[in-house]
């Protein structure tokens, strides 16, 4: 058991894994903070509402006391998660697809022309049948 678990935890794809969590918090943060520190404020200037994440909806309970909803909060979650998706994208998804797109385009060419020599199996016909043609001594 012990030493399923070391070759599952050395494989090289969850090594990968782990290093793509660790880089994926890292730019997350990264996203955060411009989100934060430049866009949320950006907004507030735009449409003169201050920044986001002071907004509250402050709604009365039925005991006489409010209840906060920190909808600038949610705001910001959602630009958070739209930036960081919107960069992921554009950064990563979308060239490694070009390249994908233009190694298969390459990979096709390839396989046309190796569709153009004969198959193993063709060759192994026409090896028998010249065997079979020639005189026997």
């Amino acid at each position: 058991m012990i030493k399923g678990f070391k070759e599952f935890i050395l494989r090289g794809n969850v090594i990968d894994l782990a290093v793509a969590v660790v880089i994926g918090a890292a730019f997350t943060a990264i996203i955060g903070a411009l989100v934060k520190g430049f866009i949320n404020p950006l907004i507030g200037v735009i449409f003169q509402l201050g920044d986001l994440t002071s907004w509250v909806w402050v709604v009365p309970t039925l005991s006489g006391g409010v209840s906060n909803f920190e909808v600038g909060a949610i705001i910001t979650a959602i630009i958070n998660f739209v930036a960081v998706a919107a960069i992921v994208y554009f950064v990563f998804v979308f060239p490694m697809n070009r390249w994908k797109e233009r190694a298969a385009a390459k990979a096709g060419i390839a396989a046309e022309e190796a569709s153009a020599l004969p198959t193993e199996q063709e060759l192994l016909i026409q090896i028998r049948d010249l065997l079979a043609a020639q005189p026997k001594a």
